[in-house]
């Protein structure tokens, strides 16, 4: 079954917000365990976090434009 753009959307953004919990978790632990090396934070800062593609903003631009959506928010 094909997910749709809405669906490919939602499961995009899940994984992100699940990475940033995953970093900020890290940066709790190594902050608990006094391992402030400088090595440490900035492994944990540059740790890539999965953001949403172009094509998946783009997506959700043109989900945000549908009328029928317009009209739910309002």
């Amino acid at each position: 079954m094909r997910n749709s753009d809405k669906d490919r959307l939602i499961l995009a953004l899940a994984a992100q917000l699940r990475a940033e919990r995953e970093t900020r978790e890290a940066l709790a632990a190594v902050v608990a365990n006094g391992q402030l090396d400088r090595e440490v934070l900035l492994a944990i800062l540059e740790d890539p976090v999965p953001a949403p593609s172009r094509e998946d903003l783009l997506r959700a631009e043109a989900l945000s434009r549908r009328p029928h959506l317009a009209a739910r928010a309002a």
